[in-house]
């Protein structure tokens, strides 16, 4: 049985990688709505895609029997990139790039928050179940 804290962790860069293709924002004119995917902000919403697919990337490597080495605790990776998701992700919420300027925040961007949170949260989970 896998431990809690790699199971959150699968969890959150599963959903972090698909976050990146929910809507960020959305705009409203003339009764038409608009919605602007994560990957279509630029390249942060792109990067936060492939920190989730890189915390997979390790988690896949783990369940086939990949260890890496002991001064490199996967604990503190996986909560080392969701702290960098999680920058990424607070940027684009604070900051909506110029050309979505009358865009308002849509879920996909809080959906993203938090699963890099989750991440964080998970890997230091992680790393307590390493010790």
């Amino acid at each position: 049985m896998r431990a809690p804290g790699e199971l959150l962790a699968w969890l959150g860069g599963l959903v972090l990688a698909l976050s990146s293709f929910m809507s960020w924002y959305t705009v409203s004119s003339e009764g038409f709505t608009v919605s602007i995917t994560g990957w279509h902000t630029g390249t942060l919403g792109k990067l936060v895609f492939f920190i989730g697919l890189a915390v997979l990337g390790f988690l896949v490597l783990r369940a086939t029997g990949f260890e890496l080495p002991p001064t490199v605790p996967l604990g503190m990776v996986i909560a080392g990139l969701g702290s960098v998701g999680t920058v990424f992700v607070l940027v684009r919420l604070i900051s909506i790039p110029d050309d979505f300027a009358p865009a308002g925040r849509s879920i996909g961007i809080w959906i993203s928050l938090l699963a890099a949170l989750l991440l964080i949260a998970a890997g230091l989970l992680k790393s307590a179940e390493e010790v």
